[in-house]
C-alpha cells in the first residue's frame, strides 16, 4: 500500500474515531434518565411544579420520545402546556438529535474497520497520541465552564441554535421550570466524562499494543 494511500485511510479513521466518539458521549448523556430522575430530588422539582415524580417522569420521557424518534413529529405534554416559541426551540433541538445519530450511524462502520484496520497491521499504537491530544479538549471546556457556566450556556445556544426561542418565559413555557440551567450542567459534566473515558480507553488500547511490540520485538 502507498504512503499516500495510507495517510488518507489514517486521517479518515481518525476522523470517522473521533466523531463515533463524541456522537456515543452525547447519545448516552442525553438519554441517560437517572440524571434527570436524581435532579427531580436534588432540585426539589415536585415542589416546584406541582406535579408527582411519576408525572414529572412521565413528561420526560414523551419528550424524550420526541426528540430522538423521527417518526414521532408532534411534540404534547400532559402537564406542560407550551408556546410557538418554545415549541420552536424543541423542534431544533430534535434535528440536533438526529443529526448526531446521523452522525453516528455514518461513521460507526468506518470507525470499526479502521480499528480493524490498525489491529490487523499492528498499529494500534497509532492511537495514542492523537487521543491524548483529544483528551486536553474536553478537560479545556470544562474549565471554561467551571469559570462560569451561565456565560458558557448562553454561548453553546448561540452556536447552535440561529433564533432566541431558547429563552424561556416560566408563564407561557413553564416547563423551563423543571428543566433548571444546573440540570444541563451536570448534563455536559457527564459527557465530558464520557468522552474523557472513550478517549482514555483508546489511548490505552495504544499503549498496551506498544509494550506488546516491544515485548515481541526482545
Amino acid at each position: 500500500m502507498s504512503v499516500k494511500k495510507t495517510r488518507v485511510i489514517e486521517f479518515f479513521g481518525f476522523f470517522s474515531l473521533f466523531l463515533t466518539s463524541i456522537s456515543l458521549a452525547i447519545t448516552a448523556t442525553i438519554n441517560f434518565v437517572p440524571l434527570f430522575r436524581w435532579s427531580i430530588t436534588r432540585f426539589d422539582l415536585e415542589t416546584i411544579s406541582g406535579l408527582t415524580k411519576e408525572m414529572l417522569l412521565e413528561n420526560y420521557r414523551l419528550l424524550l420520545d420526541f426528540l430522538n424518534k423521527p417518526w414521532v413529529t408532534e411534540l404534547k405534554l400532559p402537564n406542560f402546556p407550551m408556546s410557538e416559541a418554545g415549541l420552536g426551540h424543541f423542534y431544533d433541538v430534535k434535528d440536533l438529535f438526529l443529526l448526531n445519530y446521523g452522525v453516528l450511524i455514518v461513521t460507526l462502520i468506518p470507525s470499526v474497520y479502521f480499528i480493524y484496520y490498525l489491529w490487523n497491521r499492528q498499529k494500534m499504537w497509532r492511537l495514542v497520541r492523537p487521543f491524548q491530544w483529544g483528551m486536553f479538549v474536553p478537560v479545556g471546556l470544562a474549565f471554561v465552564m467551571a469559570v462560569g457556566f451561565n456565560t458558557f450556556f448562553v454561548l453553546f445556544h448561540q452556536l447552535f441554535f440561529s433564533n432566541d426561542d431558547w429563552i424561556f418565559n416560566p408563564v407561557t413555557d413553564p416547563i423551563i421550570n423543571v428543566l433548571p440551567e444546573q440540570f444541563f450542567m451536570y448534563c455536559f459534566i457527564l459527557f465530558f466524562i464520557l468522552i474523557e473515558l472513550i478517549f482514555f480507553l483508546f489511548v490505552f488500547m495504544g499503549r498496551r499494543s506498544l509494550k506488546t511490540k516491544k515485548r515481541a520485538t526482545k
